[in-house]
């Protein structure tokens, strides 16, 4: 059953429909609604694309296939191609956006965006748009906002109402009907206030100006490295600088405190290694470094950064692959500053270059990515404090991507 919100899309007559919506709304029970619909009518061609080929089997193969074969309507499927084929001679499939060229050359009566936020515009533009012309199909964009980029400029366009042929929505997460109101309060919690507005309250942030907004006076605290805590560590394999923060949590373990860094020019990672044994020589040490860390390096006699700390008895933990790099910023963010205000990541104030680097991180103007290279690169610093705090307070983004995480 549709819910109340997700009927007022349903039941418009609009050719186009662009639905801008927060986490767990129903994006894709929406999604998957439309197709169906549409796809009832004989000899339909019926495409959902979404970021990956991987995305979509996740997300919408297997309900889809349980809701055909409930329906009576379909047993018929190809696994790898994703397709299934209606007893109606009807064709739904589905599709990674991820490779647009595989997406040319059909006729498409109806097509599904989902997360068109996180596609390339071209898909849309240069690939799906012609498919619908010969056959003048509708479409359905839905997404949680990725800043002002060109799905907001899409909402935007379709909010004008000025084209008959184009509507939009804007859908909280409550509105869903999905959450409970306390678990969204639970979020505004442990969230930095621009992700819980994005993710929650489906509005579109802008993305300029500083990296680590969440960052100001009120983080930087007098709280001294305790020889009798465990050392956690960050850290970022560049060549010039490596770069390491050190952690410790604070007595009541609410809270962590970055008690001193590490910035070595011209450096290895045995060097950085050992000046780390040197400054905390009786302390517990985990590091939480770059996922780079498995791959061998010439520089290094074929080993890897990870062999080379193990060899040094620290533990690490680490991700498999990179996550993406806004979760690594939003994590920071979190615990910079939540929504509900808490501050639970805080910087000694004798940290005096990570404290630069996050007052002047800056993203790339009118961009999503964080400036990196030149004189005043930044980077290396706050990269190791979101390694460490990406993989111990993560984002979750379960319905965009997942990540595998694996300690040794």
């Amino acid at each position: 059953m549709l819910t109340e919100s997700q009927r007022l899309v349903a039941n418009s007559s609009a050719r186009f429909k662009v639905v801008a919506a927060g986490r767990r709304f129903g994006k894709s029970y929406l999604a998957m609604s439309e197709m169906a619909k549409h796809a009832r009518h004989p000899n339909c061609k019926v495409w959902y694309e979404t970021t990956t080929y991987g995305a979509a089997k996740n997300i919408m193969w297997y309900p889809l296939k349980r809701k055909l074969i409930d329906l009576h309507w379909s047993r018929n499927f190809h696994e790898v191609a994703m397709t299934a084929w209606l007893i109606n001679g009807s064709e739904i499939s589905l599709k990674g956006a991820n490779n647009p060229d595989s997406l040319r050359g059909v006729g498409l009566d109806y097509n599904v965006m989902d997360e068109a936020a996180y596609i390339d515009q071209r898909v849309w533009t240069e690939v799906i748009r012609p498919t619908l012309s010969d056959r003048l199909g509708g479409g359905l964009f839905i997404s949680s906002p990725e800043g002002r980029n060109w799905f907001w400029e899409l909402y935007q366009y379709a909010k004008e109402g000025s084209d008959p042929d184009w509507e939009a929505w804007q859908f909280t997460t409550l509105e869903g009907g999905n959450v409970p109101p306390e678990e969204v309060e639970s979020a505004k919690r442990s969230l930095d206030t621009r992700t819980f507005n994005q993710e929650y309250l489906a509005e579109f942030v802008t993305y300029t100006g500083l990296v680590y907004y969440g960052f100001s006076d009120e983080n930087v605290v007098d709280i001294p490295y305790n020889p009798n805590l465990d050392v956690h560590i960050g850290m970022d394999f560049n060549i010039d600088p490596m770069t390491s923060t050190v952690f410790q949590y604070t007595e009541d373990g609410d809270a962590m405190v970055v008690v001193d860094e590490l910035e070595i020019y011209g450096s290895n990672t045995d060097e950085m290694a050992e000046e780390i044994l040197t400054r905390f020589p009786e302390n517990m040490i985990t590091v939480y470094p770059d996922p780079a860390c498995v791959q061998s390096r010439t520089s290094a006699g074929g080993r890897t950064d990870l062999s080379i700390l193990q060899k040094y008895g620290f533990k690490c933990k680490y991700r498999r692959k990179h996550p993406l790099i806004r979760d690594r910023v939003n994590a920071v963010n979190s615990r910079f500053c939540s929504a509900d205000s808490d501050r639970r990541l805080l910087i000694n104030k004798k940290c005096k270059k990570l404290i630069r680097a996050l007052e002047r991180h800056s993203y790339k103007e009118g961009t999503s990515i964080p400036m990196k290279g030149g004189v005043n690169d930044f980077s290396h610093m706050t990269d190791s404090i979101g390694y460490l705090t990406e993989y111990l307070f993560p984002v979750d983004r379960s319905e965009i991507h997942l990540t595998k995480i694996i300690g040794v």
